[in-house]
């Protein structure tokens, strides 16, 4: 072991920000509190937008759409080289990044972490993003409500990803 354990790291840089502020005489107690509230402030600012994706993910895999879609979509997955078996992930994936790792692990236990549907769902969980949650947040926080470019691109990053994990796997 080194010289400063990995798990003491969070508490030296806490110690050094307060001896940092106390030596410039700051206010660090309220500091702390002020950005605490502004934290709270966020946080119930994101989540009528977070209950609200939550309540649409489970009425989409409830309701039966989610299967749906994915026959739907089943020319389209094979297509861009990708097992039929990966495609609840590909949808899933930019919306929920819990419901896309319950399916990430069912997928290994099902079929294997080296077999091509393992290893293309592993590619697609790490090369992706949960982009409308993120979306979701940073622009609830920002009080935005045109997300611009930054919906498109990611999706596009997304399936660029889905596409090289079919391709080369």
């Amino acid at each position: 072991r080194g010289m400063l354990d990995s798990s003491a790291i969070l508490p030296v840089l806490l110690l050094l920000l307060l001896a940092f502020g106390t030596l410039r005489r700051l206010p660090m107690l309220d500091l702390f509190l002020a950005g605490a509230k502004r934290g709270l402030h966020v946080a119930v600012e994101v989540l009528p937008n977070l209950a609200a994706m939550m309540c649409a993910i489970s009425l989409m895999r409830a309701s039966g759409l989610m299967d749906a879609l994915c026959t739907a979509c089943a020319p389209v997955m094979q297509f861009l080289g990708l097992p039929a078996q990966v495609a609840p992930l590909a949808f899933l994936r930019p919306i929920s990044g819990s419901a896309s790792l319950a399916l990430l692990e069912e997928l290994l236990k099902t079929y294997g972490p080296d077999s091509r549907v393992g290893l293309v769902a592993s590619v697609i969980m790490g090369s992706s993003e949960t982009v409308f949650y993120t979306v979701c947040v940073y622009l609830s926080g920002l009080q935005q409500r045109k997300t611009g470019y930054a919906v498109p691109c990611a999706l596009a990053g997304a399936l660029a990803s889905m596409w090289l994990a079919g391709v080369l796997f």
